[in-house]
């Protein structure tokens, strides 16, 4: 089990409303990872999440044992609106669900991983989601396209990234302070800013440390160590 608490300090605010100048609390939340029979990853968290939203997630992912290459994954969030106010949290009584169910295909040769999801967002639309993306040791590249009912489509690219230095020397009982391991973006080309929303239930809840306990990544790292 694992307890997330994050404390954001803005430093600069590019037009967004005054709260954001306030140190304030980001990520809160409680999550349990099991697995179960027949190689099943399940994965329930509970709190403040991103895109200032509130509620339970849940995701669940299985590797095919004959070819780890294959695997399908689904994923199931019961979400409120809330925000922060310094440390007064605001949050709305009204709940919204959202989910995701795909599959996804790993090619090991060159670390490439390919996911086909079909989703439903925030806004209670439902549409296709395909990503394309190139795992580096310290970096996770690639590109996204996605369609849904009554919008145009979208695309663009993203990326995760880990920041230097990536050793660290532990010195006694002294703390150490280090940068993200995962540092990431998403580019939005096709400029939609009404459709497709959706949240991340804490910061490890990624592209590059989703794949960081991928068994032919690991071997290809190990391989070129």
């Amino acid at each position: 089990m694992r307890l997330t608490a994050q404390l954001e300090v803005p430093i600069y605010n590019d037009g967004y409303p005054d709260m954001y100048n306030k140190i304030h609390p980001g990520f809160i939340g409680v999550s349990q990872t099991v697995r179960l029979p027949y190689n099943i990853w399940g994965t329930l968290t509970v709190g403040h999440f991103s895109s200032e939203r509130y509620g339970v997630d849940m995701k669940i992912s299985h590797r095919f044992i004959r070819d780890n290459r294959f695997g399908i994954e689904g994923r199931v969030g019961y979400t409120g609106a809330a925000y922060w106010d310094r440390f007064t949290c605001h949050f709305g009584t009204q709940k919204k669900m959202t989910w995701s169910v795909g599959g996804y295909f790993y090619w090991p040769q060159y670390n490439v991983e390919t996911t086909m999801k079909l989703e439903q967002y925030l806004l209670g639309e439902k549409g296709v989601r395909i990503d394309i993306i190139r795992h580096f040791r310290y970096a996770s590249i690639g590109f996204y396209a996605m369609k849904a009912q009554g919008a145009k489509s979208n695309g663009g690219f993203r990326f995760q990234i880990a920041l230097p230095p990536y050793k660290y020397r532990r010195r006694g009982y002294i703390p150490r302070f280090t940068p993200s391991r995962n540092m990431g973006l998403a580019y939005n080309a096709g400029n939609e800013q009404y459709y497709y929303k959706n949240y991340r239930s804490s910061p490890g809840d990624n592209i590059m440390q989703s794949n960081s306990f991928n068994p032919y990544f690991i071997k290809s790292e190990l391989l070129n160590f």
